[in-house]
């Protein structure tokens, strides 16, 4: 670009017409909670904390309700004390992050985390169901999981009838990722002995 074509257009960044810079406001988690407190966010209202937005959660389907509660049984039957399978409950990943995975499998505590939400190193698997939410749930949801040392996330997609699994969590993503498909069995890492067939989650 010429010189006088760079000045004209410094010139125009900095005319009072220029249009002003958009700054975020991010909620942190304790905000989030005050929120609810206050009533501006109620009880019903579906909406989760990532990366200091307020997100709305999509609507549940049948299919994804489905999902989630066969999900819950198999879990459950499989886990016995090993292991606490949470439901849509909040954990607290960072000062700005509260989201409610689908499925949380979470290390046993006998309190069964009254004091606090479980944290990254609480969760042994977290898993999102996702029909509408694909995208969202990969890329926003995954990469919030990876950096919050999440040891291995699935993706469980009820349209294509595959669960996306992810493990080795790095800096913004996970590092390992293999789409498995109906009669294929998913090992859970942290539980080496625990393993689900495609089918058992899908139906």
């Amino acid at each position: 670009m010429p010189d006088g074509k760079i000045a004209e257009r410094m010139q125009a960044e900095r005319s009072p017409e220029a249009a002003p810079l958009v700054h975020r406001r991010l909620f942190t988690a304790d905000e989030y909670h005050r929120l609810g407190e206050a009533g501006i966010l109620r009880e019903d209202d579906r909406v989760e904390l990532v990366d200091g937005d307020i997100v709305e959660m999509t609507p549940i389907g049948a299919r994804h309700a489905a999902c989630v509660d066969r999900l819950n049984v198999v879990l459950q039957r499989c886990l016995g004390d090993s292991a606490i399978v949470r439901v849509q409950g909040p954990v607290r990943l960072n000062q700005i992050s509260e989201p409610q995975p689908d499925i949380t499998v979470l290390k046993p505590r006998r309190d069964f985390y009254a004091g606090t939400h479980p944290c990254g190193d609480d969760i042994l698997l977290a898993i999102e169901v996702a029909d509408t939410s694909l995208k969202f749930d990969r890329e926003v949801k995954g990469s919030l999981y990876a950096r919050s040392a999440i040891a291995e996330f699935w993706l469980v997609d009820v349209v294509h009838e595959s669960v996306e699994v992810f493990r080795q969590p790095g800096v913004d993503r996970y590092l390992f990722s293999r789409i498995s498909q109906r009669r294929e069995r998913l090992p859970i890492a942290a539980l080496p002995d625990i393993s689900l067939s495609v089918d058992d989650i899908l139906g």
